[in-house]
């Protein structure tokens, strides 16, 4: 089914397998220091309006890409693809000749898979560029079937990457791979690292991303329906993440192209090359200080200033993902004018101008349920894209209060199809006495 991967796929590609954005970067130290405004209370007006007048005015510290000569490509078709060195990404395991999961239990599990080199060559048919789906700054994605018949997406590094840049994303992602386990994750199946292979193989998830279904690339229309359901199932993953792993993680790159897509429009959260661990709680830390990496137009503006990681800098992320998700434009559009190029700044201004319906995706119906759950979304992404962490929600009250959006969403919904329904049978019964 799904694979996370760091790659770049190109737009046309039906595979199921997130493509990066070109706006993938880790942020120089002149940029991450910038200014951010801070939120003014303005009283006498409605508060909800007033705050989201606030947060549109940190935008464009946060989702202007910096002016950067070490900004290098990872992919020649995408140019802006940038990641930057960063020490400490987790300590290396011993390196082994064959796919092994850091699981002490793994020979127990049926799930723990084991291969050999030739077996990947078999697999991939020798990495046939007939089986090829992807390709970016990670190396090269494969579409492959393992000798049981499952199939799988096979991730190798190329070995000119991985020794300049991505050392550390590979050990990050191998290592979080193998401590998770949740329906709206990436299934890991294994690693190799031998000689001058890095492969990670994961579950092949054959729908597409998020991102390619908002563009109408595979060329149906997602209703909102299915946008809530994915918003619910994003943020059940990260709330695993967050809250129910033995040393919670954050992802730090949640976003609508590492969001993959089941065939039921069932969403699964992948690419875990920039994960961190979260602060031990019970060591009294509140953050983890480090380099900034993430994608721009998703980026937390106080992670950002500070280089200070936390949980909130994932709900920061999920807000801009609500707009996306809502309004169906990606967090930068640069071929807009000016005032609605940063989208999460042009969706937060007109909600608080009390026109909210001006920012739905015009290929949703502006209906009852959709006005209603539009506004009510807006309203939780609101409150993640807050200046300051501590005023951000956990993930797990984001999901909550989506699992009530849904809900209202479905009992008015049913209304309207009832009584739409009611309405067309009174036509085509005056219609038939007429005649």
């Amino acid at each position: 089914m799904k694979s996370p991967t760091s790659y770049t796929r190109r737009r046309n590609s039906s595979s199921g397998h997130p493509r990066s954005t070109p706006d993938r970067l880790a942020y120089s130290p002149s940029y991450a220091s910038s200014e951010v405004s801070t939120v003014k209370s303005n009283s006498g007006r409605n508060p909800v309006a007033a705050a989201a007048r606030s947060v549109a005015g940190i935008f464009v510290a946060c989702f202007t890409p910096p002016e950067t000569n070490n900004s290098k490509s990872f992919a020649e078709s995408e140019p802006h693809s940038v990641v930057s060195n960063e020490s400490g990404a987790g300590s290396r395991r011993p390196r082994g000749v064959s796919i092994s999961s850091y699981n002490s239990t793994q020979d127990n599990e049926p799930n723990s898979l084991r291969f050999t080199m030739e077996e990947i060559f078999q697999a991939t048919r020798n990495f046939s560029p007939a089986f090829k789906i992807g390709q970016g700054g990670f190396g090269t994605v494969y579409k492959a079937k393992l000798q049981g018949g499952t199939v799988v997406a096979v991730k190798r590094a190329k070995k000119s990457v991985y020794e300049k840049h991505l050392g550390a994303e590979f050990q990050s992602e191998i290592q979080t791979l193998s401590r998770i386990e949740h329906l709206n994750l990436v299934k890991f199946y294994g690693f190799l690292e031998e000689g001058d292979e890095r492969i990670v193989v994961v579950e092949y998830v054959p729908n597409g991303t998020l991102r390619e279904h908002l563009d109408r690339v595979h060329g149906n229309i997602l209703d909102l329906a299915s946008r809530l359901d994915i918003a619910i199932d994003v943020a059940h993953a990260i709330t695993y993440l967050h809250m129910y792993m033995d040393h919670p993680i954050i992802h730090r790159d949640i976003k609508s192209s590492n969001i993959l897509l089941t065939e039921n429009f069932r969403a699964k959260v992948a690419d875990f090359g920039f994960a961190r661990l979260a602060p031990d709680s019970d060591s009294g830390a509140t953050h983890v200080s480090t380099q900034v990496k993430g994608t721009a137009g998703y980026l937390d503006p106080e992670y950002l200033k500070t280089y200070q990681l936390t949980q909130k800098s994932d709900v920061y992320s999920f807000g801009v993902l609500l707009v996306e998700i809502i309004t169906g434009r990606r967090p930068i559009e640069p071929k807009l004018e000016l005032k609605e190029r940063i989208t999460a700044k042009w969706a937060m201004k007109r909600f608080s101008e009390g026109d909210a319906i001006s920012v739905l995706d015009p290929t949703l119906d502006p209906t009852t349920a959709n006005t209603l759950a539009l506004e009510k979304i807006l309203e939780l992404a609101l409150q993640c894209l807050a200046p300051r962490r501590q005023s951000r929600p956990s993930m797990k009250k984001c999901a909550e209060i989506l699992w009530t959006i849904r809900k209202d969403y479905r009992e008015l919904a049913a209304l309207e199809l009832r009584s739409y329904s009611t309405t067309s049978q009174r036509s085509a019964s005056i219609k038939d006495r007429e005649g």
